[in-house]
């Protein structure tokens, strides 16, 4: 099965929970907790990734941030720190090939199985196309080549965490019961694009339907039922799990705006993926998350 996802160096009822809009936690938002309805049985989605069955899993109460960390919110980290990235280690990153001016993309290195992406020289989170690309503009954007290492450190810095995919599932599903999407069931209800991901046919045209071909701002649409942004599409989302039991990866969520019906539908709530600690690409950030005291 093809995928959108970054490749690597190697019905909806409410669910019994209160609904905590606007409840903040140290500039994060609480969520209550409780038992809520995990994964899906959907017969679009990926059993292969493990999505299913569902089951019921108990949240403690937690904090998580209404949005991605932006490349502002980076940019203060690494410049109090000098952090550098796993990107800026290696010298290079996967960038989404039309993204690529021609004369960086002659020669670059392309997976095998997903052939739209090149390893770029140089790029990196404040070159996110590669040399000549800037991050001015779009300090409300998130964040994107950023390793799960990357990100880990940058909870360290500011004294949080990444949410686990149980916390990253429930918050995302917004009090829904198993439905599809952060809103509901129905991925444009009455015509409203509700999510960055791509229109149009993948890999070659992408038509913009919803207002941006490649990231979009963190709070580019509307928040879902507990004032979470852009759970779906946009980018995908480092958690602190592993992915399985054979260890070696972490956890993914959410999709990104690669991603498309036709071939990757991982923009609904219960899709998941994985990737290596240290890979990078330019659909790839993170949200945060906190312990409630």
């Amino acid at each position: 099965m093809s995928s959108c996802c970054p490749p690597g160096r190697s019905g909806s009822e409410t669910a019994p929970v209160p609904r905590l809009t606007g409840t903040e936690a140290g500039g994060l938002l609480a969520l209550p907790g409780g038992v809520f309805r995990m994964g899906t049985d959907d017969p679009d989605g990926f059993p292969g990734d493990r999505e299913g069955p569902v089951r019921e899993v108990t949240v403690e109460p937690f904090a998580i941030a209404a949005h991605c960390v932006t490349n502002a919110q980076f940019a203060a980290f690494a410049d109090e720190t000098g952090y550098r990235t796993d990107a800026e280690k290696f010298g290079w990153t996967y960038v989404f090939a039309k993204f690529v001016p021609a004369v960086l993309r002659k020669g670059s290195p392309r997976p095998e199985q997903a052939p739209w992406w090149c390893g770029v020289s140089g790029a990196y989170w404040r070159s996110p196309e590669g040399p000549g690309s800037a991050v001015e503009g779009r300090g409300d954007h998130p964040v994107v080549h950023v390793s799960w290492q990357d990100a880990m450190a940058y909870c360290e810095w500011a004294g949080q965490r990444l949410p686990t995919e149980a916390e990253w599932e429930y918050a995302a599903r917004g009090g829904l019961d198993q439905a599809r999407y952060p809103w509901g069931d129905e991925l444009t209800p009455g015509g409203e694009h509700r999510c960055n991901i791509w229109q149009g046919r993948f890999p070659v045209r992408n038509t913009e339907d919803d207002g941006y071909v490649g990231t979009a701002p963190v709070d580019a649409f509307p928040p879902n039922g507990f004032g979470l942004h852009n759970v779906a599409g946009n980018v995908w989302e480092w958690c602190a799990d592993q992915f399985d039991e054979a260890g070696g990866q972490r956890s993914m969520r959410g999709g990104s705006y690669l991603c498309h019906e036709s071939y990757c539908n991982r923009y609904r709530v219960a899709a998941r993926t994985a990737n290596t600690p240290d890979s990078s690409t330019g659909n790839l950030g993170f949200r945060v998350a906190a312990n409630l005291q």
